[in-house]
């Protein structure tokens, strides 16, 4: 399988390129330093370097050709709502309308938990533009003719991986989720057809990854 990681010099992004190279896929990972290019081949994955905030969809088309599937892991990591809105958002519909123009039909997102309108902070909070922007492309997403998968971790943290997960997080109970185990779903959500068409919550919990991503839990 050849898959294409957009944002992949990202924590998740480095871990699931080291798992999916390690078990013999092609890895091409999107970064924007050319810095981080031997990062990428240390794990045995090929960068390219593109900045997906100016990208066209065109450009990213290009990129994406002969690609089996494309996982969208970048981030503004906070900052200028400008900034957020031009990667969260924009980035992220034109990468969608990339792959449809590659015909690559298989597309991951990696978003948040709860990244609905129900749970939106108000316009003032200084995470609504982040909210907002993941929102709107999850919505994008979802409207779109890809078959896509919608991965929503809860509040991040760089503990070991489990491959254990609670697959329905009280949204008022901690919701750490380590970022291994986000990489290690990514991986199951692309070996797994039964996670197409779905948006799935999780944090870490003691459900087997299979499982919840299988949708069985």
């Amino acid at each position: 399988m050849k898959v294409t990681i957009i944002g992949g010099h990202g924590k998740i992004a480095l871990l699931a390129a080291s798992r999916l190279s390690e078990r013999g896929d092609e890895v091409l990972s999107i970064v924007r330093n050319p810095e981080h290019v031997g990062d990428i081949a240390e794990l045995g994955a090929t960068a390219v370097v593109l900045d997906v905030e100016s990208a066209s969809a065109a450009e990213l088309a290009e990129v994406f050709e002969g690609s089996d599937a494309i996982v969208f892991s970048a981030g503004a990591g906070g900052g200028a709502p400008e900034r957020t809105y031009a990667v969260d958002r924009d980035a992220a519909i034109r990468s969608m309308n990339g792959a449809d123009i590659a015909g690559t039909k298989r597309f991951i997102m990696v978003s948040f938990l709860n990244a609905d309108t129900e749970h939106l902070v108000p316009l003032d909070d200084p995470f609504y533009p982040y909210m907002a922007a993941k929102i709107a492309a999850d919505e994008h997403l979802r409207s779109s003719d890809l078959d896509y998968t919608i991965l929503a971790p809860g509040s991040l943290t760089l503990e070991d991986a489990t491959g254990a997960l609670n697959p329905a997080p009280e949204s008022s109970a901690d919701s750490s989720t380590s970022r291994g185990n986000v990489a290690q779903a990514i991986v199951a959500a692309l070996d797994e057809p039964a996670s197409i068409g779905r948006t799935i919550g999780f944090s870490d919990g003691n459900t087997p990854l299979e499982r919840v991503i299988g949708g069985t839990s």
